[in-house]
């Protein structure tokens, strides 16, 4: 909770900072990349820098825990810290790093707002940023205490061992463990982080969804071309698509996400769409490896039946469980053949869905799929804590829980 001191400074000043806030974030990340260069090296994603993304989700983030202290006294965004810390602690981030942040951000703050940053206005704002620095601190040390890991030890060798051609452009990679320490299981719906030593001498980190429940000795994550080779953007995907081979070692964080299957008995529907097929298809997996009686539905929207990875694990695991079922959109090319099941033409739409009754729901896809889908869903009645989502990259997007 904010000082008496500091709230009604933050209440008066939110406007012109919220106003500026991805200035504010654009030159920070400048100025601490300038001092910093080494943190471009197995810490940040430069395709998020290149494209913007990773400003704009600081920006929102600073912003929304501002907002919160200001408006609910007393509470905290607790969806969007756990967002954070789980992405934090699958790069490694330390304590002593967020010393390193406040300095370049405040260096940001005062270089575009000037003499409006009065002594008071800094130290209110200071106030707001230790309020969220340590909150994602603590929030980071229960995470890795609950592993058993520390920032420096998240990371083990793994050894390609397959690749499987799902679609045109999707991949899954199979790699199992180099040494006989245990795998640390992933819950249904987590990822990793894996770091990919680049041309330049740099490792690039990367987000993968884990698409099966673990053996023991393997891991399971898929990864889609992303077209245009020479850009950060895809500069990961390409280099594993065309140079990752068989009998590589690859290095990959422990399992971390917060976007989990609950442990109840309540039914289950997935929807994703396009490559966001990949943590759903990982929590059914984690379903069938358990042989669960719960119902589970499996929605999923793809451009035509070639298009969309995973699709025969899907069937398989969705066969294995006694109540469970399958509806597909595509945008062309329906396929009618023997178990293409319940098939329909054009983009996702439930109001045409018999869902079941009191279900949880996880999303994933690209963002205007899932605002849309979500949006069907509260206009069916569904409420909003039952509605969990994921988003590849950072995440531009905080849904309004209620």
């Amino acid at each position: 909770m904010l000082s008496e001191k500091s709230a009604p400074i933050i209440e008066a000043t939110l406007p012109v900072v919220g106003a500026n806030i991805n200035e504010i974030a654009e030159r920070f990340y400048r100025h601490l990349f300038e001092t910093h260069p080494e943190l471009l090296d197995g810490i940040f994603n430069r395709g998020n820098q290149a494209d913007g993304h990773q400003q704009q989700a600081l920006a929102g983030s600073v912003a929304a825990f501002a907002t919160m202290l200001v408006d609910n006294p007393g509470q905290l965004p607790e969806s969007l810290l756990s967002r954070i810390s789980h992405k934090h602690v699958s790069l490694g981030i330390k304590p002593e790093q967020y010393e390193v942040v406040h300095d370049h951000l405040f260096w940001a703050i005062v270089d575009v707002l000037g003499d409006a940053v009065t002594p008071e206005v800094a130290a209110a704002w200071e106030e707001v940023y230790w309020l969220m620095a340590n909150t994602l601190i603590n929030l980071e040390r229960g995470l890795y205490d609950a592993v058993g890991v520390a920032p420096d030890t998240i990371w083990r060798t793994w050894r390609l061992v397959q690749r499987i051609q799902e679609t045109d452009d999707v991949v899954t990679f199979v790699v199992e463990r180099t040494d006989e320490r245990d795998v640390l299981p992933s819950l249904p719906g987590q990822y990793v982080t894996l770091q990919m030593p680049m041309p330049d001498g740099t490792r690039q980190p990367r987000q993968y969804s884990l698409t099966r429940a673990d053996d023991g000795h393997h891991r399971w994550f898929a990864v889609k071309r992303i077209t245009g080779a020479g850009s950060p953007d895809g500069e990961v995907s390409n280099l594993l698509h065309t140079a990752a081979k068989v009998g590589d070692e690859v290095v990959l964080s422990a399992p971390f996400g917060d976007v989990v299957l609950d442990t109840s008995d309540r039914p289950v529907v997935l929807a994703s769409a396009g490559i966001g097929v990949t943590p759903m298809a990982g929590i059914l997996s984690h379903l069938a490896q358990s042989r669960s009686g719960r119902e589970v539905m499996f929605l999923h929207a793809g451009t035509s039946p070639d298009s969309y990875a995973l699709r025969n694990q899907v069937q398989e695991d969705l066969g294995t469980l006694p109540q469970a079922g399958m509806v597909t959109w595509y945008e062309r090319d329906l396929d009618s053949g023997p178990g293409s099941g319940d098939e329909r033409a054009g983009f996702m739409d439930l109001t045409d869905v018999e869902l079941p009754a009191d279900a949880v729901y996880f999303l994933c896809g690209p963002l205007p799929f899932m605002q849309v889908v979500r949006q069907q869903l509260l206009g069916l009645g569904v409420s909003p804590r039952d509605i969990q989502y994921e988003v590849f990259g950072p995440d531009l997007w905080q849904a309004d829980y209620e």
